[in-house]
This record gives C-alpha cells, sequence and structure tokens, in this order.
C-alpha cells in the first residue's frame, strides 16, 4: 500500500489566504466579525452579480436552516426535500419541527425530478398539506433544472431553497449557481471547491431578507445598550478569521474550476471504452464545476471491486449519498420514489477529484480502476 492518502477532495490553499488571516490578527479581530467577513461577503456577491446578497455563517447547514426560518417554516408543515443528497440538506427541516417529504432524481442530472416533484405537491394538497418549501440540490456541483424547478415552485406558490453546497463555480444558462432561486446556500466546508474549514452562506435577494438573516445568526440581539432579545437566535456566523481564508480562496476559485473540470476531462477520456463505465454529462443549459468526478457501474459487485482495489493501494473513493428514504433516521416519511437515486447509490462511485491532484495522481488512480476492470 502506497505510504501518502489520496484524498477524494482535499482543501487547496493558495497562499493568498495568508494576507487576509494575518490582517485578522494584526487589527485583533478574532471574532465572528470584521473586515475579512464584509470582504468575504462582497467577494460572494460580486461573483454571483444580480443584486445578491450574502450573509456568511458557519456552515452550509446553518445556512439551510435559517432559509427555512425566514421563509416561515415551523412545526407541523411539509417540505419537499431532494431524496438523493447528503443529509445536512435535510436535517434543518427536523430542527424546525417540519417533516421532510422526500423526491426522487431524474437520470439526466441525478437531481431532482419535476415530475415527481409535481406529483408530491398535488398529492399533498389532496390530502389537505400544502408543503411550505422546496429544497433542492445541485448534487456533486450539476445543477438541477432550474427552470422547471422553478417554474413548479411559482405554480403552486412554493419557494425553492437552492442548495448550491457543491455547486460554487457551476452555472446553469451562463448564470452563477446560487442566486438561481428563491434562496440559495452555499458550504465551505474542508471538502468543497472553495473552503473556510468550515463555513457556509445564505443568499438573498433584497437588504431587509439580509438584514433578518444576520439578526437571527448573532443570537437576534435587539438593537439596545445592554443584551435585549425578542426572539430565539443562533450562534452561526463565521469568524473573521476563517473568512479571510475564503477571502484568498475566492481569487483562485476560476482556477479551482477548471483544475476539476480537467480531472473529469482526463478520467472520462481514459475510462469511457471501459465496458460497464459510464459518466454523467453536461446538457446544453449547464456547465458543472465537476467538484467530484463520479462514474456509474453496471452493477453493485463492479462498484466494490473498484473500491476495494483503490482502497489497497491508500486511494480514497465513496459510494454515492446514500438515498434519504433508505436512511434509519427517516424511516416511515413520505417519499415519491422512482428508483433512479436507488441505482445510482447502488452502483455509482466518486473519484478523488481535488484541484491538487497531479497528473501522475490521476494515472494512478486510472491505471487501478483498469486493472480491476479486467
Amino acid at each position: 500500500m502506497s505510504s501518502k492518502r489520496m484524498y477524494i477532495s482535499s482543501p487547496h490553499m493558495s497562499g493568498l489566504e495568508q494576507e487576509y488571516v494575518n490582517h485578522a490578527f494584526e487589527t485583533n479581530w478574532i471574532a465572528p466579525m470584521g473586515d475579512n467577513i464584509e470582504g468575504f461577503e462582497s467577494d460572494l456577491e460580486n461573483f454571483l452579480g444580480n443584486d445578491s446578497k450574502v450573509v456568511a455563517l458557519n456552515s452550509g447547514t446553518s445556512a439551510i436552516h435559517l432559509a427555512l426560518q425566514l421563509l416561515g417554516v415551523s412545526k407541523g408543515d411539509e417540505v419537499l426535500c431532494q431524496n438523493f443528497t447528503f443529509i445536512a440538506s435535510v436535517n434543518p427541516v427536523l430542527y424546525q419541527g417540519a417533516t421532510p417529504v422526500f423526491v426522487d432524481s431524474e437520470s439526466e442530472t441525478w437531481n431532482m425530478s419535476p415530475e415527481l416533484l409535481e406529483q408530491a405537491i398535488l398529492n399533498r394538497i389532496e390530502n389537505f398539506k400544502k408543503p411550505k418549501a422546496i429544497i433542492a440540490v445541485h448534487l456533486y456541483g450539476s445543477p438541477y433544472k432550474v427552470d422547471e424547478i422553478n417554474a413548479i415552485g411559482r405554480k403552486y406558490n412554493i419557494p425553492v431553497v437552492e442548495d448550491a453546497a457543491e455547486a460554487l463555480g457551476s452555472c446553469y444558462k451562463n448564470k452563477p449557481c446560487g442566486n438561481l432561486s428563491d434562496i440559495g446556500v452555499f458550504s465551505f466546508n474542508g471538502n468543497k471547491i472553495v473552503t473556510t474549514s468550515a463555513g457556509g452562506a445564505l443568499v438573498v435577494k433584497n437588504e431587509k431578507l439580509k438584514e433578518q438573516a444576520v439578526h437571527l445568526a448573532n443570537q437576534s440581539k435587539d438593537l439596545a445598550e445592554h443584551y435585549e432579545h425578542s426572539k430565539i437566535g443562533y450562534n452561526y456566523k463565521m469568524s473573521n478569521v476563517l473568512a479571510g481564508i475564503g477571502r484568498g480562496q475566492m481569487k483562485v476559485l476560476e482556477n479551482r474550476v477548471e483544475a476539476r473540470r480537467g480531472n473529469y476531462s482526463f478520467y472520462k477520456s481514459e475510462l469511457s471504452e471501459l465496458i460497464g463505465i459510464t459518466f454523467l454529462d453536461e446538457d446544453y443549459d449547464s456547465n458543472s464545476n465537476r467538484w467530484l468526478t463520479c462514474i456509474l457501474t453496471e452493477s453493485f459487485e463492479m462498484r466494490e471491486r473498484i473500491r476495494l482495489n483503490l482502497e489497497k493501494e491508500n486511494i480514497e473513493s465513496r459510494p454515492f449519498w446514500k438515498p434519504m428514504h433508505l436512511q434509519p433516521v427517516f424511516k416511515g416519511c413520505l417519499s415519491f420514489v422512482n428508483g433512479v437515486s436507488e441505482n445510482l447509490f447502488n452502483k455509482g462511485l466518486c473519484l478523488p477529484s481535488g484541484s491538487n491532484l497531479s497528473k501522475e495522481d490521476l494515472k494512478k488512480v486510472v491505471n487501478v480502476i483498469k486493472k480491476a476492470c479486467k
């Protein structure tokens, strides 16, 4: 076994981050406020355009939680959630005392099926339980069918939370993901294309909503000389030190996307001819950041053979997200499924995709996979 482990997506520092981190120390703003936070929010707003307003937070999960708060989701409500995703997309629904209803994927993007979404909405309306919100996810950086999902949301007057945790740098119809639906969410976890070690962001449409989100994220402290609180709030603000890391990372975002798209192209050129391996292509509307390169194999056995052979060489790979309707914690929740996400889970594998991988690293992964497929 190789002594140095190859990870799926490790942090990739540029060196530019240190200047902003040093500034936080030099000015003694070692707190959840300061120049770096304001700068990082501004960097994201400028990147997204379209009058977006950004609130830097301590996680993407916090961002989804605040989004649900802003939309008035509360105890007894139902929220339509993408079935094929990481559990952090769904947990905040439970924080609000609401109930998730899961909607399966379509095969073109692996994301929420517009057809099943509308079926779910009609079913819940017929049962006098009109959903309060929709949480759709750009899975692995691949944009969901934004126009179709948004149109259904407008048709039934249900707001859409755009979970772009994995999609910073992805585009839909030449518009950056994160500001395409009613409220957007990013994650800057250590494995993301841009990282602040731990962190996230909420994207809203106007200054008033931003003020409400900042208020909630800062323990809902009222304007007063003393500590006055009229409602329950949260300790969700991002550290000024970590925001400095984000500022440096934003300067190299374009390069990071280029590197990850290059990884995908290399894997596809080397592996597409293997029988039983396919890739998710982009459609004409989408441009993925290729946060993770994913392969779909012809069987569970083939996937496991590849995964275990990679592991023997100290190379990390991961099965796709386990669908939410199969998670023990959500046993008994209503779901509208078509078998797509379950099939993807059984046969799909995420390959090493970091922007810091060398060409030799990529060749090693490819050689192990080719050997496993013989």
